[in-house]
């Protein structure tokens, strides 16, 4: 299979490209590296940065029919190229307008392509379990059905689920989904909408070591409490933790993406596949972590507007039925982490833990 993956030097990019290439594939990895300008406005860095797989470095932004040709000639797109974190699109007014450009653009300059270039091309887009927020009521994939007009015969309509996303980054990954199911339902374009939870692990069995990132931008709660245990700072809970999403293995994303690849839905398909394995509140990650690394836990006010106790229950029956077979958060995942960012202690800057960006 060709396949065009846009966003190849990221956390996920690499580790895809160099899954996708083991298995024969024929892959061309495009990235803008503007995360480093993003990084280096925030004054962070990830504590691990391997060299991943090759790639072709393109400006920001170029004209359309620059990438006509590779669109072409390809069967499917992989779509990582976004901005994809809540804090720095909540950090001021700069960084909430270049996350909505910078993702929403990009999304519709890809709609584009693949309808004028190729429109045989299956849309593969990473999207969040964070376009639904905390809604209540169980979290369907993609798709509710309500009752329809007429009540009398039992009618019911598909529309899609309701969405609460719970920061400026979030509603653009909302605007991605309308776009898509829009370009999928009047231009008959084939796509799969990816809504992934919280991934961890730094490691593939391609790729030794991944893209580590701890800080209070673009890290995640599990990879602040393995770099605050390691540094034996307290392990520091937003508010009361009871803030509960979907999580998944990295080597669960490179599966998932790869079972979206081999299962194409038909032309003029939106689908939605809830890509994420396990659920877990952010005390129970923190008390994990406690438990193997003998860190304390220290509670501190939560920067973040959202709800600390809720109900959360989402389906993840898509990915089972294909045949994912799930990678779970064990004590020795845990422990290979903490071993992992021991090993670059020395790198690890605490100014960059803390939260800094509230809303």
């Amino acid at each position: 299979m060709k396949i065009l993956i846009l966003g190849a030097a990221g956390y996920l990019g690499q580790a895809t490209v160099a899954y996708l290439r083991e298995r024969g594939h024929e892959v061309t990895g495009v990235d803008s590296n503007v995360k480093d300008q993003w990084m280096t406005e925030c004054a962070v860095e990830p504590l691990i940065r391997p060299d991943g797989p090759a790639y072709e470095r393109r400006k920001r932004r170029k004209a359309q029919a620059v990438w006509h040709s590779t669109y072409a000639e390809v069967d499917a797109v992989v779509h990582y190229a976004e901005q994809a974190s809540a804090p720095y699109s909540m950090r001021g007014a700069f960084e909430a307008f270049d996350t909505v450009n910078n993702n929403t653009q990009t999304t519709l300059d890809m709609i584009l392509k693949v309808r004028e270039a190729n429109s045989d091309c299956h849309i593969v887009k990473l999207g969040t379990m964070g376009v639904y927020g905390t809604p209540g009521i169980p979290i369907r994939e993609g798709w509710y059905d309500y009752p329809g007009g007429n009540m009398k015969k039992g009618e019911r309509v598909r529309l899609p689920f309701p969405k609460q996303p719970g920061s400026l980054y979030h509603c653009t990954k909302a605007m991605d989904s309308d776009m898509l199911e829009f370009a999928a339902r009047v231009w008959d374009l084939r796509v799969t909408d990816l809504h992934q939870g919280v991934v961890y692990g730094n490691q593939t069995d391609e790729m030794e070591e991944t893209t580590f990132y701890y800080d209070h931008i673009f890290g995640t709660c599990l990879n602040r409490f393995i770099t605050q245990a390691v540094t034996g700072m307290p392990l520091t809970v937003y508010g009361r933790g009871g803030q509960t999403r979907g999580w998944l293995n990295i080597r669960d994303t490179l599966r998932c993406v790869e079972l979206a690849l081999e299962s194409p839905p038909d032309h003029g398909t939106y689908r939605v596949l809830n890509q994420f394995t396990e659920t877990f509140s952010v005390l129970e990650l923190a008390q994990r972590v406690a438990d193997v690394s003998g860190a304390t836990i220290e509670h501190i006010d939560n920067p973040r507007r959202e709800s600390e106790d809720h109900y959360y229950h989402a389906s993840n029956e898509g990915f089972r039925q294909l045949g994912l077979e799930p990678h779970v958060l064990t004590d020795d995942v845990l422990a290979q982490m903490i071993e992992t960012v021991t090993r670059y202690r020395d790198r690890i800057d605490p100014a960059c833990i803390m939260p800094a960006v509230k809303w």
